[in-house]
């Protein structure tokens, strides 16, 4: 059985870069990312984006190519899949889609809500609004217009209170009722879905080895420079940034910054895997310590 793409989900730090290099080579495929934090140019070690070295092993598209100080949305990442999916489709090889964001794997398979664009009137006075409220008081706002996507926001979270509150603002329609509405889907045909399972212990160990290795490999210096982000934008997002940012500052002792991002990556990984087991469960799932991935799909491409 032949198929159109393959899709490989999983939680952070649990291999899915290697799993999918791996598959690429024995399949004559080609990468395309599905991670919304590692499509940034400034962070390569923070959002461990494959290597120069493994890039150069097979096509990779959508790694790096964005600038932290973007607005980058899902519909932008869309736009970008779908061209880099004409583009590994024109080279002949099977597109493998491969990140931790469940919501870009929703794009592929099920579309996304076609909401018009923001005016910029409108996102300026929303962004205004949220550094002089702060985002507790403008989700109590949006609460007041919009209860039901409020019900689905976390209060603290700028980016998606902010996006919520100017798509209400702009439309006068809910932005849960934008989503509900029917889509296109990018992929269609016959597609071949993971998501990588590994023990607990296991995922929690390795986010604490990736750690202490971005710190010696230069993740210090990136996050640094990424001082004085926009805490509304979409990169302000990136795991472990905060501390790290603190612990070069010297405002954090190393054990300290490392303990908070380490336990943040961990709450973060737990709600990737919600996610998946939610939205996800009729995908092939397994543990890459006890099997990989090119096994899987031998079998069911048999």
């Amino acid at each position: 059985m032949e198929f159109d793409a393959v899709l490989i989900a999983g939680p952070t730090a649990s291999g899915k870069s290697r799993e999918a290099l791996a598959l690429a080579q024995a399949i004559n495929g080609a990468i395309i990312n599905a991670d919304s934090m590692q499509v940034y140019r400034e962070a390569p070690i923070l959002t461990a984006q494959p290597s120069r070295e493994d890039q150069a092993r097979v096509p990779h598209f959508l790694y790096g190519h964005v600038s932290a100080s973007e607005v980058y949305s899902v519909g932008r990442w869309r736009d970008d899949a779908i061209a880099a999916l004409a583009k590994v489709r024109a080279m002949n090889r099977i597109p493998i889609f491969v990140g931790g964001t469940g919501m870009y794997f929703s794009v592929l398979t099920d579309g996304l809500a076609d909401i018009p664009p923001i005016p910029a009137a409108i996102r300026d006075a929303a962004r205004g609004l949220l550094e002089e409220m702060g985002v507790e008081a403008l989700h109590a706002r949006l609460a007041q217009r919009d209860p039901l996507t409020a019900s689905r926001l976390r209060p603290s979270d700028p980016q998606r209170v902010l996006r919520a509150y100017e798509v209400f603002e702009a439309t006068g329609r809910p932005l849960a009722q934008w989503q509900g509405a029917p889509t296109q889907p990018i992929l269609g045909g016959r597609l071949a879905a993971f998501v990588l399972d590994p023990p607990r212990g296991e995922r929690r160990a390795r986010i604490a080895r990736r750690f202490e290795q971005m710190v010696e490999q230069g993740g210090l210096e990136e996050a640094a420079a990424l001082a004085g982000l926009d805490p509304a934008l979409p990169a302000a997002k990136l795991l472990g940034l905060r501390p790290l940012q603190a612990l070069a500052a010297g405002d954090l002792g190393q054990a300290e910054a490392l303990g908070a991002a380490i336990t943040a990556t961990r709450q973060f990984a737990k709600r990737q895997m919600t996610w998946f087991r939610n939205r996800m469960p009729h995908y092939i799932w397994y543990d890459p310590l006890n099997s990989n991935i090119i096994a899987k799909f031998g079998k069911i491409s048999a």
